[in-house]
């Protein structure tokens, strides 16, 4: 179990955001909190939400070369 960077609450380690629902519409309202988990999960499934980390990064392939 990860930790709300806010409140040290318990949340779920498959969690794309590192806070707890209650603290995030604290901070951004329940509006926003959920724009943000949307395109989070969508980053998550497209492979972009792990770029930069360390550790067990999966990478895409780029193109050996770009024509113009």
């Amino acid at each position: 179990m990860k930790k709300c960077i806010y409140c040290k609450a318990e949340i779920s380690d498959e969690s794309v955001i590192d806070f707890c629902d209650s603290c995030g519409k604290g901070v951004w309202g329940e509006k926003m909190l959920n724009a943000i988990k949307e395109n989070m999960n969508r980053a998550r499934e497209k492979g972009d939400l792990n770029q930069g980390s360390v550790g067990d990064a999966v990478f895409k392939k780029e193109p050996d070369s770009f024509k113009f």
